[in-house]
């Protein structure tokens, strides 16, 4: 007598894709999340944890994200460590996707919220020589397909497709209206914040030091800053070419002529530099992980931080720069390249009036060995108005 039929989960193949880089380096593997396809530019970012804040992190918008670390998904997705309302990531590359999550956290898989946000992505794939590939060649567009099944067809599409350099699009992924994050317990300070691309734990961090943040659009004026009567002024980090982008670098120009203390972090800190006259410069496959060393000079100190960056400045290692707006030096240096992570700008007295770094003080996951630079702000907003910075002796981590 036959054994009865057991309702075993139905089996489905998994559906090939293909995926080829512009100088036709081509992979295959399988579709992870969305069937389709997609094009961007190939960076590989190096953190083992913080997958999630990665994936939404507005600074990856048009970039193809190749994960280094091989397993990929083991704690689902959750509603509390998004960095923005979606996933910006272009498409998602990784070695081996966990087929079950396993945390009390999770409340969905990665593939499904990939799959219903309709990011495509590959899996599969060996990310160790993709991403030696792209350490030897530097970053690169590349295009992934479940639909396309011929090489040079979809090769042919991807050298058809936007590059990064003169790209502006801090406009596509900034707010479309002002909204306010209030003050943690006793209000301190006010801040204009220009999202240009910003993760929501900027201003709660700021929040978190008794900083009401006016988060503006990329579009604000001085007019909109001032309106605000803000303590001093942000610029977030945020995707595209900083050498791209014109309206932002006058907005701050006028503001520091205005005597308002500036914090800038990441594409924050590429405008900067543009502001007191410097260059910007591509770099050949970017700083993107949670491990890369920097040395803050301005105290001697070595940080492990955070980065998400495919542009650096091109100012002066040594000594001070004068500018219109006052000395500038650089104040942050990344102690793997000799990469620019950090200006200051100080006035004939010698006091700071203006400072930003290239890395992600905000960083989530971790680590949190930057936040300090929050504290910075808060005193040199502090000293700015006249006021007296309160005792710090809380250890502010903005850790979750």
């Amino acid at each position: 007598m036959a054994s009865p039929a057991r309702n075993l989960p139905h089996w489905t193949p998994p559906v090939p894709a293909l995926m080829v880089l512009e100088d036709g380096r081509v992979f295959r593997g399988e579709s992870f999340g969305a069937e389709g396809e997609t094009f961007g530019e190939a960076v590989f970012s190096t953190g083992m944890s913080g997958y999630q804040e990665t994936l939404t992190d507005p600074s990856y918008h048009r970039q193809v994200v190749v994960m280094t670390a091989p397993h990929v998904g083991n704690t689902g997705m959750n509603d509390e460590d998004t960095e923005s309302s979606r996933i910006w990531v272009a498409g998602y590359v990784v070695r081996d996707p966990a087929r079950v999550p396993s945390s009390w956290r999770s409340v969905r898989t990665l593939a499904d919220d990939l799959r219903d946000q309709g990011v495509v992505g590959i899996s599969g794939v060996d990310t160790r020589a993709l991403t030696r590939h792209l350490r030897e060649r530097g970053a690169m567009r590349v295009g992934i397909s479940t639909t396309e099944t011929d090489v040079d067809r979809l090769l042919a599409r991807v050298r058809e497709s936007g590059e990064m350099v003169g790209a502006n699009l801090s406009e596509a992924v900034s707010t479309s209206e002002a909204y306010v994050v209030p003050a943690q317990g006793e209000k301190r300070f006010t801040v204009a914040a220009v999202d240009l691309g910003i993760k929501a734990n900027t201003p709660r961090m700021m929040s978190e030091r008794g900083i009401e943040v006016h988060v503006l659009p990329a579009t604000a004026s001085l007019e909109d800053v001032q309106a605000v009567g803000p303590d001093g002024l942000f610029f977030s980090n945020g995707p595209g070419d900083p050498a791209a982008t014109t309206g932002q670098v006058e907005l701050l120009q006028d503001a520091l002529r205005a005597g308002i203390p500036y914090f800038g972090i990441c594409f924050g800190n590429q405008l900067f530099g543009r502001a007191l006259g410097f260059g910007t410069y591509k770099l050949k496959y970017g700083h993107r992980g949670i491990n890369q060393p920097v040395m803050d000079r301005t105290t001697g100190k070595v940080e492990v931080t955070s980065h998400n960056h495919g542009f650096a400045v091109d100012a002066p290692l040594t000594g001070t720069t004068t500018t219109e707006l006052g000395e500038a030096a650089v104040s942050h240096v990344c102690l793997n390249d000799d990469v620019v992570e950090g200006l200051e700008l100080r006035d004939a007295e010698g006091n700071l009036t203006a400072f930003s770094v290239q890395y992600h003080p905000e960083s989530a996951a971790g680590p949190h060995d930057a936040a300090y630079l929050f504290d910075r702000f808060t005193d040199l907003m502090a000293g700015s108005s006249g006021r007296t910075s309160t005792d710090r002796s809380t250890d502010h981590e903005g850790a979750r």
